[in-house]
């Protein structure tokens, strides 16, 4: 039996930070996993960012709240969830995915979460687990399911490449000369058409 399990920003939802990006002015948050692999040096130089601005969860809470998901996405979930389990998995947080999850009917979200102060600053990231998107598939395969994985990014790609089928979801071009070997689509059509044969070549 197969469990779907996905990336969320750049497969169903905008990327957060390219839009706080948009609405802050500071060019230098519209980096993302899709830019830099390190997401560890990536989210320091995001928190230093803020700080320096004076930007508090509750400034990029308000970015985040006029998001919607992309087109198309909200159908596709839909599907998805009609035919198998899907869990999304992304490094993202809690404080930021609540609306964005509520307008794709809440599916099953693993994410991490933010330390933040007295006064909505955010002072640190909380990861709910190193290699956390990989470490899902194998926990997944450990119960004797196989996972279709979709993301996008960097960080996706140890997840994409556990699974059984590993799929990326219409990639900048950089992540896809450096990663030949992994299928790629750039439409819900096409991603639906792989999904639904390869669930029905399990039954």
């Amino acid at each position: 039996m197969y469990v779907i399990c996905s990336d969320l920003e750049g497969v169903f939802v905008p990327e957060i930070w390219i839009n706080v990006s948009k609405q802050t002015g500071i060019e230098e948050l519209k980096l993302t996993t899709r830019d830099i692999s390190d997401y560890d040096v990536l989210m320091k130089r995001r928190l230093e960012l803020l700080h320096q601005h004076k930007l508090t969860l509750h400034d990029v809470q308000g970015v985040i709240s006029r998001l919607k998901p992309l087109p198309g996405a909200i159908e596709f979930v839909d599907w998805v969830r009609s035919s198998a389990q899907l869990i999304v998995v992304s490094d993202t947080f809690r404080e930021f995915a609540d609306p964005l999850m509520k307008q794709l009917g809440r599916p099953t979200l693993l994410c991490h979460h933010l330390t933040t102060d007295a006064q909505g600053n955010i002072t640190n990231y909380n990861l709910r687990q190193k290699d956390g998107k990989r470490k899902v598939v194998e926990s997944l395969q450990s119960l004797n399911y196989k996972v279709i994985a979709i993301g996008d990014s960097y960080n996706d790609l140890m997840m994409l490449r556990k699974a059984e089928h590993g799929i990326l979801f219409n990639p900048p071009q950089n992540v896809i000369d450096e990663n030949k070997d992994l299928r790629v689509v750039n439409s819900y059509d096409a991603l639906r058409e792989i999904i639904a044969k390869l669930l029905d070549e399990e039954q």
